[in-house]
């Protein structure tokens, strides 16, 4: 289905362009113009069903987040054991960045055009929390003696495999990422 299309209401049409834009040229290089053209509404659509461009900014950066959380539950959820439950974190940052027009995280890319105490940053500090506590609440499970540690090296190992990931166009930067994480887990269990 189209982003225009008429079976979507207007305020899904505009998130739908939204994604589609901000993901691929930048949260501050598209205006809601270019928005609100591509998802085919009035503007008073816009202001109806976000207030402003701040405002749809923060429903396009939770619907990312809710999307990527979907999808790293799933991978997770795909195993029982502790160890493979942790590492399936990677593999599913694997999986994105082995898509056609992976441009990296949003939340990166969102954030290194914003002002620091606004919308952008919100959005992007609850995502990173939930990321640290997914990591903290798994190393637990798999035996860390102290997992907010492990949480925290892993977060940066995440990070730093996301940009190289982006930088490099594939997965082989999470996989490897993986195969660190494997490595440092196993140290902080042994």
């Amino acid at each position: 289905m189209s982003v225009a299309s008429p079976r979507r209401s207007a305020r899904e049409r505009l998130l739908a362009a939204a994604d589609e834009l901000f993901y691929a040229e930048g949260v501050h290089t598209v205006g809601i113009d270019r928005v609100i053209e591509r998802a085919g509404v009035a503007k008073a659509s816009l202001y109806s069903a976000f207030g402003n461009k701040d405002g749809l900014v923060r429903a396009y950066l939770q619907g990312r987040h809710e999307e990527r959380r979907a999808r790293v539950l799933r991978r997770v959820e795909q195993h029982e054991e502790p160890r493979e439950r942790l590492l399936a974190v990677f593999d599913a940052l694997a999986e994105s960045a082995a898509k056609p027009g992976f441009r990296g995280c949003a939340f990166y890319n969102a954030g290194a055009e914003a002002d620091p105490h606004g919308v952008v940053r919100e959005e992007a500090a609850a995502n990173r929390a939930w990321t640290r506590q997914l990591f903290t609440d798994l190393a637990r499970a798999a035996g860390a003696p102290d997992p907010a540690a492990l949480a925290g090296q892993l977060v940066i190992l995440y990070d730093g495999a996301t940009v190289g990931a982006r930088q490099d166009r594939g997965p082989a930067a999470a996989e490897q990422a993986r195969l660190m994480a494997a490595a440092l887990l196993d140290a902080a269990t042994a």
